[in-house]
């Protein structure tokens, strides 16, 4: 992953702090989280005009080409969803291991009460979370896992194992940032737009994954499928920007290892990756 410089770290947080915890940023905030505004770039991006973006981007974030499939790109947001070779990412054959469904940074959290508390100051109920869905009663007691993809992340995403579909749902909504400056400030993951699928699975009982989309990113793509699916089999991917997928699983389901039970903070983590055993 690449490593931004100090100086550049601090502009960006400047720059949320301005956005979300003064009264003028907020007000911009209602602009720029709009869909329109990521319709419009999205437009962009994704047309030929904006490949010469795609060396500079590369370059500034640490990307290393060679790793990835699709040379050469048609435009920046071919680029920005790549395919990568299958033999970087290996999914672990045991049915028992649970996988990471991403790259991104893992957070954990416990399910208490129907709701989810990130931050001192953010919380969000479960049943938000799933647009009100009956099922989430069902989540009670278990965990939250926060995959939280950044910008040089790999922005493909895979069934973390073999099951079917229950269902699931679109839910429009706004596309604030989902970097925990944001999660202080407002319940993100329940005003953002995703989507989300209940699954049966072989291994881990009764799981929802949802892909919420991020600041800039209104482009959530998954793939039309069957209603039964496979361990490893890709999902779907992210357009342009940050942003996370969420998996809720029931009570007493999966252990963590230790290491991926981050105290406060956030965790590596790499698609196909085994970051826990079911129970």
């Amino acid at each position: 992953m690449a490593v931004r410089s100090p100086g550049r770290a601090a502009d960006e947080s400047k720059a949320l702090s301005f956005l979300y915890h003064t009264v003028p940023g907020r007000f911009c905030m209602k602009f720029i989280s709009s869909p329109a505004l990521s319709a419009l770039c999205g437009a962009f991006l994704s047309s030929p005009l904006s490949r010469p973006m795609i060396g500079r981007f590369a370059r500034k974030n640490g990307i290393d080409l060679a790793q990835y499939l699709g040379v050469p790109y048609r435009s920046f947001n071919d680029f920005f969803s790549r395919p990568i070779k299958p033999e970087l990412r290996p999914i672990a054959a045991d049915g028992g291991e649970f996988i990471s469904p991403c790259d991104g940074l893992l957070s954990v959290y416990n399910i208490t009460d129907g709701a989810v508390f990130p931050v001192k100051q953010s919380r969000y109920g479960v049943s938000e979370l799933l647009g009100g869905d009956a099922a989430a009663k069902r989540f009670d007691g278990g965990l939250c896992l926060v995959f939280r993809l950044c910008v040089d992340n790999y922005h493909r995403y895979c069934f973390f194992d073999s099951g079917r579909r229950l269902g699931g749902a679109f839910i429009p909504g706004k596309l604030h940032t989902v970097r925990p400056i944001a999660l202080e400030a407002l319940p993100v993951f329940t005003q953002n737009a995703r989507e989300y699928t209940l699954m049966e699975t072989d291994n881990f009982g009764l799981a929802a994954q949802i892909e919420v989309g991020a600041l800039l990113v209104g482009k959530i793509e998954n793939h039309p499928g069957r209603e039964s699916f496979l361990r490893g089999e890709e999902k779907g991917l992210f357009r342009f920007g940050g942003s996370s997928i969420v998996l809720l699983l029931e009570k007493g389901r999966v252990k963590l290892k230790d290491e991926f039970i981050p105290a406060g903070g956030e965790v590596p983590v790499k698609m196909g990756q085994t970051i826990g055993n079911a129970i």
